[in-house]
């Protein structure tokens, strides 16, 4: 983008005439190579592309195709071409909103200043179409999905133009200083005072690490449980009481403490305490220290746990990255190895979509919950036998009645159909995991299974004894008057194999255009991890927002923090996405102080829902004029959906879930506000009156066989994308955003992101897009129908068929066909 100009200055009169008055100290030459990693996402843009062809790889857009460089236009230019008119749509949505008088005053701008700003920023953004950057062809395809990420992209570069160019030389180095996130083991002075000691248990799934770590945890005096899921810290929870060792559980919307005195805690990763002393701590899934999003926590917790003994269990592919945390910090390392228990292999085929193929102790891993009970209903009604059900957002009691009744031999619960989170851990008495897509929604899009993804899930199978002969040893080894354990769910139990209880494991998908992918995956090793996720802490934004004027953006200090921030190589920054969406929901509330604005970005809200942005923005006006957050005096809280009649329709599913998670964001928010929302109780019992309205809602839904091919037509389609974008990736450079060299820095750093705004992740939690996903919306239309039949014909053929199905042609004699997914928002072009 072109220079932008010098706002203001924030140097008051005197300082200002000073400074004038001194002659200023000549640039100081920039270095040739960085001598740390700089948290930038892409390259600038090679100023010798501009005569690049794109005809290999067109944009489909609502309005046509682009194929050239030559049909991006500026404003004053082609007018005429869709590419043109879907950024025109998106800067006139944003000039409305940002025009409101609200807005300019919180930029400190009048209405003349803006127009001058907004002209600058057109012709800038005119340059950037020209440009044709892969970073436009991607925002552009996402936008026919119907995100907004295009929208987002806009909002950020005039963030970046508005309050880019005031800063002085002195405050953008003030700014850098702040910035240097090169050494986070000095955060915790308190930890690096005790000499630690750090046993890493690495190993497949069912080697038994995970219990050799609980069992010394059993034994200590104090420690504590940190997991990756709310599921996984509430059966540790439950364990260690039932061998009498008092424990508190955790977790960012719940927590149980013991009565009297306890030193036990089971959290989940976020919310490790940093400032308690202890004996033991053990982190589970370590590997997860290198996820895009979540990998902070881990980082966190390894780095700032004052614990002894620290033992980490998790994938082999850790252990060079923790070796080299462990000499940077100066803590003792062991390592200790485990091999599978029993065999796992692939089996010969798939069950070919045929359920009537399932045998007893099989397992169907589905990604959502209207999946899991559609699949359950399916299945009970193809075999005539009882199909359980688990997944990490079911209520603590009925996943441990599902899971007892799965376990237990001698009942006719002979299948069982379950979410991801059995790969984290969990010990189910599984003969054969089935997976039902080696594809995965993660909110915006179908992408594929990570090679540990699919081996952590396939490695349930061939479990080598039962939860429940399991729990039969504890109480064995207890005496009479322990409490017994709930027999439910066993965490890589003890690792003795006889030759009465060896099994083999199998792993196959129930499709058969999945069955190719799930081989590929099981034969492949996954990558070594080589990097730890970091992430601010709350110190250092505070301190870092100190620096920018009242008024300025919280999204934009956050990105601006995020982009200049120097970092060491062995570290990688999590990506900002939620926070930023929540930022600018809140920014217009004043007397929010930016501890306030932190904490509400980490707050677990979709912004993307109308209804949950509406009823945060009401909880945040609580927090900023202290007033009272009675759950029944909040607005915006759609309570009367429990009055209504329950029915099968997706729009009252719809509401449900969306009233769900904002009870869970106001029981979030309660902990850390406990002041000003009160109603913790009544909202415990709202929220387990919403969670049966689902369950029955759920358990009444209707699953086709015609449902069921839709999916996988859809799966097909992403698959062959998936291939073409391969293979068009290779033949293309990949060329960023054109920065003009005379931009100021402030300006570049905003300018050379693009991970921010990506929706590509998939952090593994226990409801995180497990409710309705799109791809089962979509099948409601009879569009579906339509594609399934042009797919087949294009198989066959090779090339799309001109003759079409009656429904179809039927569709057309109307008008022109256009098909859109159900939750678009976009305007037809």
């Amino acid at each position: 983008m072109p220079a932008l100009p010098t706002r203001r200055s924030s140097l008051c009169l005197s300082c200002a005439a000073n400074a004038a008055a001194r002659p200023r100290p000549r640039p100081r030459p920039r270095p040739l190579l960085p001598y740390v990693h700089v948290a930038r996402r892409t390259a600038v843009a090679n100023p010798g592309f501009k005569n690049l062809s794109f005809d290999r790889n067109p944009i489909s857009l609502p309005g046509g195709k682009f194929n050239s460089i030559k049909s991006f236009q500026p404003a004053r230019g082609r007018q005429g071409s869709p590419i043109f008119g879907v950024v025109r749509a998106q800067l006139e949505q944003l000039r409305n909103e940002f025009a409101e008088p609200e807005f300019l005053e919180s930029l400190s701008l009048t209405r003349e200043a803006f127009d001058e700003e907004w002209l600058s920023f057109e012709r800038s953004i005119s340059v950037w179409i020209r440009t044709a950057s892969v970073e436009l062809r991607t925002l552009l395809g996402d936008y026919g999905r119907g995100t907004k990420r295009l929208q987002a992209r806009l909002r950020y570069l005039f963030y970046a133009q508005a309050c880019g160019g005031r800063y002085t030389q002195a405050e953008l180095d003030n700014q850098k200083e702040v910035a240097d996130l090169r050494f986070p083991s000095e955060w915790y002075p308190a930890t690096r005072e005790i000499c630690r000691t750090v046993h890493l248990h690495v190993g497949p799934t069912n080697s038994g690490k995970t219990y050799q770590a609980l069992k010394r945890l059993e034994e200590a005096e104090s420690g504590i449980y940190l997991g990756p899921l709310r599921l996984l810290a509430h059966e540790v929870y439950t364990r260690l009481n039932a061998k009498g060792k008092p424990c508190a559980l955790v977790t960012g919307e719940e927590q149980r403490l013991p009565e009297g005195e306890h030193k036990m805690w089971s959290c989940t990763v976020e919310m490790a305490p940093l400032n308690t002393r202890m004996d033991v701590a053990v982190i589970d899934e370590i590997q997860m220290i290198n996820h895009v999003d979540r990998g902070w926590a881990w980082t966190q917790a390894f780095l700032g746990l004052q614990a002894k003994e620290i033992h980490l269990c998790g994938e082999a592919r850790t252990v060079p990255l923790i070796r080299e945390l462990c000499a940077l910090i100066g803590d003792k390392v062991h390592v200790h190895e485990y091999e599978r228990l029993t065999p796992l292999r692939v089996a010969n085929r798939s069950l070919g979509g045929k359920l009537d193929r399932l045998e007893k102790g099989d397992c169907i891993v589905s990604f959502s919950v209207l999946g899991i009970h559609a699949l359950r209903k399916e299945i009970e009604k193809k075999t005539g036998r009882k199909c359980a059900i688990v997944y990490g957002s079911l209520p603590p009691e009925t996943r441990a009645q599902q899971a007892r009744l799965f376990n237990d031999l001698d009942n006719d619960y002979d299948f069982l159909v379950a979410s991801d989170a059995i790969g984290m851990g969990l010990n189910l008495s599984i003969k054969r995991v089935i997976f039902e897509s080696t594809w995965k929604n993660n909110g915006t899009k179908l992408v594929p299974l990570q090679i540990s993804e699919i081996k952590q899930i396939a490695g349930r199978a061939g479990r080598y004894k039962t939860a429940g002969e399991a729990i039969a040893q504890d109480e064995a080894q207890r005496s009479a008057s322990e409490a017994v354990a709930d027999p439910v769910i066993g965490i890589d139990d003890t690792p003795q194999v006889t030759s009465e209880n060896t099994a083999i494991g199998y792993a196959t998908t129930l499709d058969q255009i999945e069955f190719s992918g799930l081989k590929k995956g099981m034969e492949r090793e996954a990558e070594i991890i080589t990097t730890a996720g970091l992430f601010p802490p709350s110190l250092i934004v505070e301190r870092f927002a100190n620096y920018f004027p009242p008024g300025t953006p919280f999204s934009y200090i956050m990105l601006r923090l995020h982009e200049i921030t120097n970092i060491h190589p062995r570290f990688h920054l999590c990506a900002l996405k939620d926070q930023l969406a929540i930022a600018d929901a809140v920014h217009l509330i004043r007397n929010l102080s930016i501890q306030d604005r932190i904490m509400l970005c980490s707050a677990p809200s979709n912004m993307k829902d109308p209804g949950e942005k509406a009823f945060l923005k009401e909880l945040a006006l609580c927090i900023a004029e202290n007033k009272s957050g009675e759950l029944l005096d909040v607005p915006n809280l759609p309570l009367e959906i429990l009055d209504e009649t329950p029915s099968a329709d997706r729009d009252y599913l719809r509401k449900l879930e969306s009233l769900h998670k904002m009870l869970v964001l106001y029981l979030w928010l309660s902990f850390r506000f406990p002041n000003v929302f009160t109603s913790r109780k009544l909202t415990n019992h709202v929220t387990k009156l919403v969670e049966e309205k689902i369950e029955h809602t759920l358990g009444h839904f209707s699953f086709t066989e015609r449902a069921r091919a839709g999916m996988l037509k859809m799966r097909k389609r992403a698959i062959r994308q998936s291939e073409k974008s391969e293979e068009t990736d290779k033949s293309l450079p990949n060329v960023g955003v054109v920065i003009a060299d005379d931009t100021p820095r402030a300006v570049r750093d905003i300018l050379s992101d693009t991970r921010s705004f990506s929706d590509d992740t998939t952090a593994p939690s226990d409801d995180i897009h497990e409710y309705p996903t799109p791809e089962l919306e979509e099948l409601e239309s009879n569009e579906v129908e339509e594609r399934a039949e042009e797919d087949a014909v294009e198989e066959k053929s090779g090339e799309r068929a001109t003759k079409v199905s009656p429904q179809v042609d039927e569709l057309t004699k109307k008008g022109p066909l256009h098909i859109e997914r159900p939750d678009a928002t976009q305007p037809r072009i």
